[in-house]
């Protein structure tokens, strides 16, 4: 982008005049104001907040500011009264030298918003220089037939002061032959003539001795004062005579030291010593002297410098022709310098404003001006910037810029700008200078934290130990600084069940994660919580995640025998008949494990049986089973101890008994084997109390609806059983043999088989299917299927 005096195609520019009748932020001209030169410093000018319309608190808060054109603060603001006060202490003439007026332009620079207004301060001049003469003592040589009224021109007295405090008027001292006049110049200087009002006398009076005066226009008025002699001569008829009495020479300022500027001629008509004629520069000034030189016999005038258009832009000077009998005259030089352009522009930042804050669109960031020191295209500019930038070149007034943001910055994008200000003049050759200024943005808390996963799941083996490192959550944060550090936290569970408190902890400032107690995958085997992560910015910005854990099952758990029970009641004996099949399904055992996967991989395994190759166990499902014909040489009663096993690391197992009772046709009476009658013999004490009341009770109730049968049926069910076998006295026990729902085999092949007690033979007495216990409401009828089930077996019942 580019702002300038003209425009290209390439380029954007504009003229910076009309953007001044157009601009926003363009304050109006203050002033002007004033102060009188040799001011002692702190003094008060004027109160810029009452002209701006401003209180004091918006003066301070929007940062009023002097900027000075040049590398001196000559003023100084004070926000906190809006005073304008001299920094220090002002000589005009070192300030501004013979121009008139002596201006100083500074402006007043506010932000929020940006505003800049123009002003300007006028130095007074006061008389403080008196007149000097650059020649003490002139001499004159004036022929005795000098007609009268001739004028002799004298050198000018030079005053530093300007306007009415510069010479003014000269004066001679009093004397019979000559008068003084004072002539204006057309640069605003004052010079003498000395004309001749009385007719000299060589004999009577050869040398004439005055004092010439310059006073200045001050109050009081100073002075400086030369001595003037006169020397009559004897007759010299003609003066030298210059063929014109102005030369006019246009010269380039970059001509060298040496270069020719003009020749000026002069003749005199006299011969001899009175023709010969000598060249020279009347009243030089000490800037012409140290510019220019003189031939005094061809008239040839050279430079004795480079000449600088933007120092001084215009030479005038007499030159005076002498012959040799004293007689002079003179011709004025007027040398134009001509610019070219050899001033590169120049950039000077008045305001910078760097770190800016990310997210602020319309920011000012610099204010700058441009000068140019050359005239006409040589000093207008054009200024630029990269076009890749997001930022703007806005002129403000006169030569003002301000570098504004073009769109709100992001600081993540880019946190720092490298801006090149280009500034090209219109001359030829064009120049051009480059200015840098980095940027930086500073960070605003714009960004939340960000997981690096959405969602985390975590392993765990169970029975782990406390404090155990089970994993970490990480989130990064985009910004700098405060704004980019981040906290880890707990969230309060959705489950408002869970123990998260208890379960897990964080470390707060890396978010690794920590197990506080051992966990139980048969307890829980999963649970989830979320975990938040906040940054320290001002609002504080934070982001969540969801964490699993899920917890890895290890083998701590052995296999659990379901069927046959091993509660340390009666042992089960299973009944298979003599003559069932290869194959025949003895019963089947149950077991469980409270692990998981391949830890809760049961197999089986026969480990010990009192016949070995009768039965077999299937190793996947535990189902026992005959592994040939049964003969009858094998024994009635055998005893298999099963082994299962898991399929963890280690592996656990568990050992179960199981009892088979081979039986004929199920005909055969059940004998308990020994090792039964030694378990029944250690069974709990309080299961025998309670299975005796139990008894008791219902026997009590049994008897009274059974007596009244008894008694009829006594005779006959005495005389029936004589005819069979004998009848055993006392109470029959029972034993019930009952894997429903967990056992191999059906309902149907359920039995209670009744021994005669404490006979130790095997003579039978009845076997029945197993009847479920009935509510009192059922008892006749569960009578009546006993009787019929009598009956099936060939009893007669009366």
């Amino acid at each position: 982008m580019e702002i300038g005096w003209m425009h290209n195609q390439r380029q954007r520019q504009v003229f910076v005049f009309f953007v001044l009748l157009s601009m926003p932020g363009v304050g109006a001209d203050l002033g002007p104001y004033s102060v009188v030169e040799e001011t002692e410093r702190g003094f008060f000018v004027a109160n810029l907040g009452k002209d701006l319309g401003l209180g004091l608190t918006e003066m301070s808060t929007r940062g009023a500011r002097i900027i000075s054109q040049g590398h001196k603060e000559h003023l100084q603001l004070k926000v906190q009264t809006g005073d304008l006060l001299i920094n220090e202490k002002l000589d005009r003439e070192e300030l501004c030298g013979s121009t008139e007026p002596c201006l100083l332009h500074f402006q007043v620079l506010m932000d929020n918003p940006l505003e800049i207004f123009q002003a300007e301060l006028r130095v007074e001049d006061i008389n403080d220089h008196s007149p000097v003469f650059s020649e003490r003592v002139m001499i004159l040589k004036i022929p005795e037939n000098t007609p009268l009224g001739m004028a002799f021109p004298l050198s000018n007295a030079l005053d530093l002061d300007v306007g009415s405090n510069n010479v003014q008027n000269y004066k001679i001292s009093p004397n019979p032959h000559f008068q003084i006049l004072t002539y204006n110049r057309s640069d605003g200087r004052k010079y003498p003539e000395l004309v001749l009002d009385k007719e000299l006398d060589r004999e009577e009076e050869p040398e004439i001795a005055l004092t010439l005066t310059a006073l200045d226009g001050g109050s009081p008025p100073r002075y400086g004062t030369a001595q003037v002699r006169i020397e009559v001569v004897d007759n010299n008829d003609n003066s030298p005579e210059f063929r014109q009495p102005l030369y006019k020479v246009h010269i380039p300022e970059n001509s060298n030291a040496g270069s020719l500027v003009v020749t000026v001629s002069a003749s005199d008509l006299d011969s001899g010593e009175n023709g010969n004629i000598v060249y020279s520069l009347f009243r030089p000034s000490e800037d012409i002297t140290k510019t220019l030189e003189v031939n005094p016999m061809t008239g040839e005038i050279r430079l004795r410098k480079q000449l600088d258009f933007e120092t001084l832009r215009s030479y005038e000077v007499d030159i005076k022709a002498t012959d040799g009998g004293g007689l002079s005259g003179k011709c004025t030089l007027l040398l134009q310098v001509v610019d070219v352009n050899d001033n590169a522009p120049e950039v000077t930042i008045s305001a910078l404003t760097s770190p800016i804050p990310e997210n602020s669109p319309e920011t000012v960031v610099a204010v700058f001006s441009v000068s140019d020191p050359d005239s006409g295209n040589n000093g207008k500019t054009t200024s630029s910037i990269q076009d890749d930038l997001p930022f703007l070149l806005k002129p403000s007034v006169k030569n003002f810029y301000t570098l504004v943001t073009k769109r709100a910055l992001d600081r993540e994008e880019s946190a720092e700008y490298n801006i090149t200000i280009t500034v090209t003049d219109m001359g030829t050759p064009r120049l051009n200078t480059q200015h840098n200024i980095t940027v930086l943005v500073s960070d605003v808390n714009d960004n939340a934290p960000s997981f690096t996963q959405t969602s985390y799941t975590l392993f765990v083996r169970e029975n782990n130990s406390p404090a155990l490192h089970i994993g970490s959550v990480s989130a990064t944060d985009t910004d700098a600084g405060a704004n980019a550090q981040v906290t880890y936290s707990l969230l309060p569970p959705q489950d408002p069940s869970l123990p998260l408190a208890s379960l897990v902890s964080i470390n707060a400032d890396n978010g690794h994660l920590f197990a506080l107690r051992a966990l139980d995958f048969e307890a829980l085997q999963a649970f989830e919580f979320l975990v938040g992560a906040t940054d320290r910015g001002a609002p504080a910005l934070s982001s969540q995640a969801l964490v699993r854990v899920q917890v890895l099952d290890a083998n701590d758990n052995s296999p659990f025998v379901l069927y046959p029970p091993q509660n340390g009641s009666a042992p089960c004996t299973e009944l298979v008949p003599r003559a069932a099949e290869p194959g025949y399904l003895v019963s089947k055992v149950v077991a469980v494990d409270g692990d998981s996967g391949q830890n809760a991989w049961l197999s089986y395994q026969l480990l010990k049986a009192t016949e070995p190759g009768l039965f077999g166990v299937w190793a996947h499902n535990g189902e026992v089973r005959t592994a040939r014909l049964l003969s009858e040489r094998d024994a009635a009663k055998h005893r298999l101890l099963l082994l299962v096993k898991d399929n963890g690391e280690p592996p656990r197992s568990a050992s179960v008994t199981l009892h088979v009772l081979l039986v004929d046709g199920f005909s055969q009476p059940y004998l308990p084997l020994p090792e039964a009658a030694a378990d029944a013999a250690q069974a709990d004490p309080l299961t025998v109390y309670l299975v005796i009341a139990l008894a008791s009770v219902s026997s009590l109730f049994l008897f009274s609806v059974l007596a009244f049968i008894a008694v009829r049926l006594c005779r006959r069910s005495r005389a029936a059983w004589v005819g069979g076998s004998s009848v055993p006295e006392g109470h029959l026990p029972g034993h019930l043999v009952d894997v429903s729902g967990t056992g191999t085999l059906s309902q149907s092949y359920q039995y209670e088989v009744c021994l005669m007690g404490g006979t130790g033979t095997d003579e039978f007495k009845f076997l029945k299917p197993i009847i479920p216990n009935l509510p009192v409401r059922d008892i006749g009828r569960n009578v009546e299927e006993n009787e019929n089930f009598r009956n099936s077996f060939g009893f007669n019942i009366q």
